[in-house]
């Protein structure tokens, strides 16, 4: 059973690579690039969306793998949360993203607030559909700190550490990371059903 990586983002894939071991296929090389539409209103709901998707189009010998993650800011209500991809607009860049949640912590007068990051991994395959999920939670910072990661990263400084994501080593980020507590727990399931 091929595994295949429901996402068109690069940070990501390069995540998963990292983290899986097995050869892990972005759906894009298969299927070419389109745009999935996300509407779900948890995490979890828009990673089935995803897998569900490309699960549909590629068939019974596929395996498809989906992430759905983003940061929230108590402080914010939980913002941005689901709409963490998109929460400066449609079609913006990382930065764009970034520097709206900065000015946003700014607007409240804060220097620092608490934030956790959530990741919900979605499997679909023709034995079923499961969800994972994985959080990390730290702080967020009123400043971009670092070049590595993507997305949030320069400005989220984990529990336990005072570097960010922008400045802490991947090793160490994945380690750590929601995203990699999250493939922890989709491992043993991708296992099992590759080997069915």
């Amino acid at each position: 059973m091929k595994l295949v990586l429901a996402t068109g983002n690069k940070g990501k894939l390069r995540e998963f690579k990292q983290m899986c071991q097995d050869e892990v296929v972005p759906f894009s090389d298969l299927l070419g690039e389109f745009e999935i539409v996300e509407d779900g209103d948890t995490f979890a709901a828009n990673a089935l969306i995803k897998a569900r998707t490309i699960y549909e189009k590629l068939g019974e010998e596929y395996l498809v793998i989906s992430d759905d993650s983003g940061i929230s800011l108590p402080v914010l209500n939980g913002a941005p949360g689901i709409y963490s991809a998109r929460y400066a607009g449609e079609g913006v860049t990382d930065k764009d993203n970034l520097y709206k949640l900065i000015d946003a912590v700014k607007e409240k007068g804060l220097k620092s607030t608490p934030a956790y990051y959530t990741a919900a991994i979605a499997i679909v395959s023709k034995y079923g559909e499961y969800v994972v999920h994985g959080w990390m939670h730290g702080d967020v910072i009123d400043e971009a700190r670092g070049e590595k990661g993507f997305g949030y990263d320069p400005m989220f400084i984990p529990s336990g550490y005072e570097k960010t994501l922008g400045e802490l080593d991947e090793d160490v980020k994945s380690e750590i990371s929601h995203r990699g507590k999250a493939l922890a727990l989709a491992k043993p399931i991708i296992w099992m059903l590759k080997n069915k």
